[in-house]
């Protein structure tokens, strides 16, 4: 077992990041019977929170930040399902800056990799781990595409999150310039407002019209049920017959979808190298 390392991205907020990242971790465990791993990059702790109440957990006192500190991560690991976990994130972890130049002072380098040093050990305990990072360009992005073999960009379909994404793409292309990162982009992820919007559509046309098959086939819309999920965590509900509730399955099958694409799209790029 050596996990593959999938970080969710865009450099504008709002657009679907965590959603994705809980969604796609949830169908991998449950669904798939993957060992999968959800690390919380963000402050903010939104990843965190949805998985919590999805395992009916109270309390995390396991953070990122201590192993940060520390230089291990295996001891912050919280069992969410039977094959999902999370290294959660707090509002100390925004120290990140500080933390890498205190331990690597004058050395950039070490700074922006230390993610992928810290994960090397997980890599035989799991199939998939995905990172949930800040919308921004920062030590939190840097440190997530180090340490990814993939990135699954979440392209929202709004004029804003298209140029989002193309900045994403054009800071990942400047790392792997730079510092000889190995990273793919495993497609793009339209998440569309409104159906049959004319903004919607455009901003879906000129995605991929500039980077074709990238965009994934499969779109994300909005359910009312995905909402649900942020507050109550994520469920896959029976009724009294023993049959799934709609709503949940249909959320679940749209990112299980998803999920199947992504996998097909790995499984092109595996075959190439």
């Amino acid at each position: 077992m050596t996990a593959s390392v999938y970080v969710v991205g865009n450099f504008k907020g709002g657009v679907g990041k965590t959603k994705t990242v809980t969604m796609l971790s949830y169908e991998s465990a449950v669904f798939k019977k993957r060992k999968s791993l959800v690390i919380d990059l963000d402050p903010q702790g939104n990843a965190s929170s949805v998985l919590a109440k999805t395992g009916n957990i109270t309390e995390i006192n396991k953070n990122i930040t201590n192993g940060f500190i520390n230089g291990n991560l295996e001891n912050e690991i919280t069992k969410i399902l039977p094959n999902l976990d999370l290294i959660a994130a707090n509002t100390q972890f925004k120290d990140l800056p500080k933390i890498l130049i205190k331990k690597f002072p004058d050395d950039e380098e070490k700074q922006i990799s230390y993610l992928k040093k810290l994960i090397e050990p997980l890599k035989n305990k799991y199939d998939s781990i995905y990172l949930d990072v800040p919308p921004t360009i920062s030590d939190f992005s840097d440190n997530a595409m180090f340490a990814a073999d993939y990135c699954i960009i979440i392209l929202q379909t709004q004029e804003l999150s298209l140029d989002g994404a193309q900045t994403y793409i054009e800071y990942m292309q400047y790392l792997i310039d730079n510092y000889g990162i190995n990273i793919n982009v495993l497609g793009i992820l339209p998440c569309m407002l409104r159906p049959n919007g004319r903004v919607d559509e455009k901003v879906l046309n000129d995605a991929r019209e500039k980077y074709g098959t990238n965009v994934l086939s499969t779109i994300v819309n909005h359910q009312e049920r995905l909402k649900a999920y942020d507050s109550e965590g994520i469920t896959y509900n029976k009724t009294k017959n023993g049959l799934a509730d709609q709503w949940d399955q249909r959320a679940h099958d749209m990112f299980q979808k998803v999920l199947n694409e992504l996998d097909e799209n790995k499984k092109i790029f595996e075959k190439n190298n």
